[in-house]
């Protein structure tokens, strides 16, 4: 016959046994929250992203027009030469 005997801390080493579990189940249920709260923000973050995106297009674009129509290409920032055509350059 064997002759078991309960160990005298048995309870104690089930209460904390059962206690960590429990902290283990609510870190669980933290990470998850905190995961759903970063793949809200990772995709909110993604929809600035996009539209900053097209307002940068947009931005270039009018940048364009306005160059174009302020600046034309025929007008240039080197004054025309008064000099004619037939008229030899003056010696120093």
């Amino acid at each position: 016959m064997l002759n078991w005997r309960r160990d005298p801390d048995y309870e104690q080493q089930m209460l904390h046994y059962e206690q960590r579990k429990m902290q283990h189940e609510w870190r669980m249920k933290q990470l998850e929250k905190d995961i759903e709260q970063i793949e809200k923000e990772t995709k909110q973050i993604e929809r600035e992203t996009e539209r900053l995106k097209q307002e940068n297009a947009r931005e270039k674009a009018l940048s364009a027009l306005i160059k174009q129509h302020c600046f034309p290409p025929e007008s240039s920032s080197i004054p025309a030469s008064a000099t004619e055509p037939d008229s030899k350059p003056s010696s120093p």
